[in-house]
């Protein structure tokens, strides 16, 4: 997520450099063709405008539900953290000898609360690391100039920001090594880790450290997480439509193409310098119509590890935190701080 108030020119410049360059390149080509009397092609404004004003609606459709599947994401793990803060609440104030005969120690109470909270952080780790495997039609799995570039933004300005070495640290130290060795190998250790949790509930039950009530209250807040996993698992598992993600892309390619042969010459009557005018304004109409489908493209997409994504470490991190002081410790692990204006 980036956080700056605004994007630097420079990294803008990095950011779109790669169009920038064809864009200009093109128009700077088609502007000589007409310059040495190569071509003569005049195509009206009134046609081209139409397509422009269409192009631009249909691309502005797109961006919307790109921008809807993002806060729909960021929605769910503002939940995720009200649910589990709900959840560190609730295993330390119901876990208790209340309603056994034989007491036991507050040692052995603070254990099993420990163990129950820290399997929950196992389980937030385990289901930000799911989200971020790449899908079929996410960036980082396409060939050529696409793939290479989603390579480059996510080790420069997204999840290579942040060592995701410390997922896989910390589901070692969160799990039992037994729980570890066996829940790390399924398909869905996520899944499973919630599973556990609510097995363990189920013994805790039979050793009447919880009641009925206390035993299903909990219950219910281990399948408002399952829910809040498969709204996630839902945006991450289903694209934003082909026909509307890849036809915008066709449309913006049709309107650039055919905006030199209207634009040029028309800047041509203006002077003598008219037609060297044209290339940057030509360059840059087409610039932002390219950058309008660009900025969609990149935010259909909330768990690609990139600088537009759900900052889902820091979320985790921020979880951690305040289930370990309900804990009583002390020793927190730091905050997760931005990296070149991202938070990840």
């Amino acid at each position: 997520m980036i956080i700056t108030k605004g994007i630097r020119l420079i990294d803008l410049i990095v950011w779109t450099g790669f169009h920038i360059i064809w864009l200009t390149t093109m128009m700077t080509i088609i502007a000589l063709l007409y310059h040495f009397n190569i071509i003569s092609i005049n195509i009206p404004w009134l046609p081209l405008s139409v397509i422009g004003t269409a192009v631009a609606f249909y691309v502005g459709f797109k961006n919307n539900q790109a921008y809807d599947r993002m806060w729909e994401a960021r929605k769910i793990w503002g939940g995720i953290i009200n649910e589990s803060r709900a959840w560190g609440m609730m295993v330390d104030g119901y876990i208790t000898n209340l309603f056994r005969e034989k007491v036991v120690t507050d040692s052995e109470l603070h254990e099993i609360k420990r163990r129950l909270i820290y399997r929950h952080f196992a389980w937030l780790y385990a289901h930000r690391s799911q989200l971020l495997v790449a899908t079929p039609w996410e960036h980082a799995n396409q060939k050529g100039h696409i793939g290479k570039r989603a390579s480059y933004y996510q080790e420069k300005f997204g999840i290579g920001l942040v060592d995701d070495e410390i997922t896989r640290t910390e589901l070692k130290l969160f799990l039992p090594e037994n729980e570890h060795d066996r829940l790390i190998n399924h398909v869905n250790t996520a899944t499973q880790i919630i599973n556990e949790q609510s097995r363990d509930l189920t013994k805790l039950r039979a050793q009447n450290l919880i009641d009925d009530f206390r035993h299903t209250q909990l219950e219910d807040l281990l399948r408002s997480f399952y829910t809040l996993q498969g709204k996630n698992e839902r945006i991450k598992k289903f694209p934003l439509p082909r026909q509307y993600a890849n036809m915008s892309r066709y449309f913006v390619a049709i309107f650039v193409i055919l905006l030199p042969f209207s634009m040029i010459p028309e800047l041509m009557k203006i002077a003598d310098w008219g037609l060297w005018l044209s290339i940057p304004i030509t360059a840059l109409i087409g610039w932002v119509y390219v950058m309008m489908e660009v900025i969609g493209d990149y935010s259909e997409n909330p768990f690609q590890g990139m600088a537009n994504d759900i900052p889902m470490m820091s979320l985790c991190r921020v979880i951690e935190i305040d289930l370990r002081e309900m804990l009583g410790e002390k020793d927190l692990p730091p905050k997760v701080e931005a990296k070149n204006g991202v938070l990840m």
